[in-house]
């Protein structure tokens, strides 16, 4: 089995730095995200960045703050918001990141470029859900689309990764969406991430029973209710192989 990965994510307003918020509303700064990042740097197996307004404002992450963030990481730099063109992921990938994510822009004929510019490994399908419905910017706006359609078309187009946040338990604490997870895991045959609701340690465990490959830890690590060592520490016990 391979081992169970636990992703650090920062949600960002550039340039205000990182934000956390419940169901992407009502963001408030708790950092400048490579300060924030050093706290998660040790433990975390993955960072996730996703600038939360760049496609709002039709432009790609900073490529100074990714630079920055990506330095002192033994671990790869995925990141996600307003990546729309090839030449955006090339820059993106020289700023330092390892793996680009793409929602709002994404298209099958620009997932199949980059898959064939930088290959499979760094391309990563975002998707937002509420229950299995595919929404975007932030929940707002419903495509009236199933999550696993969607995610089996960004696999055939090329992506190497799904990444599935359920924007109506983003910052909640309320756990994962599991039956979402289940019904996913069962037909990608990538690795499929989880992010979306994490409050307890039990929440990532039954993120992992129900599939995921991956789960993405934002305001449960950022308000301190967890530690990514205390995680890792609980999964091992359970049966999991973990990175130490």
């Amino acid at each position: 089995m391979l081992a169970k990965r636990l992703i650090a994510r920062l949600d960002v307003k550039h340039p205000q730095g990182v934000v956390k918020g419940v169901q992407m509303e009502g963001l408030r700064v708790i950092g400048e995200p490579a300060a924030v990042v050093s706290r998660y740097a040790a433990d975390a197996d993955e960072v996730l960045y996703v600038d939360v307004v760049a496609s709002l404002y039709q432009r790609p992450g900073s490529l100074s703050m990714i630079g920055q963030m990506a330095e002192p990481l033994w671990c790869p730099l995925t990141v996600e918001g307003g990546i729309r063109t090839l030449e955006d992921v090339r820059a993106m990938l020289r700023a330092g990141a390892d793996k680009v994510a793409i929602n709002t822009a994404a298209s099958l004929a620009l997932f199949r470029s980059i898959a064939r510019a930088f290959g499979s490994q760094c391309l990563v399908r975002s998707i937002q859900t509420i229950g299995n419905v595919v929404v975007t910017h932030g929940g707002r706006e419903r495509t009236f689309r199933w999550a696993e359609d969607v995610a089996l078309e960004a696999v055939e187009a090329g992506a190497g990764e799904i990444l599935v946040t359920a924007i109506d338990r983003d910052g909640t604490y309320r756990g994962c969406d599991v039956a979402g997870i289940r019904s996913l895991a069962r037909l990608v045959p990538v690795p499929l991430i989880a992010s979306g609701g994490v409050g307890t340690i039990a929440h990532v465990l039954a993120a992992f029973d129900a599939g995921a490959d991956a789960v993405a830890i934002g305001a449960a690590l950022h308000s301190n209710r967890l530690t990514l060592a205390q995680v890792k520490e609980a999964l091992s016990a359970a049966g999991y192989p973990v990175r130490v």
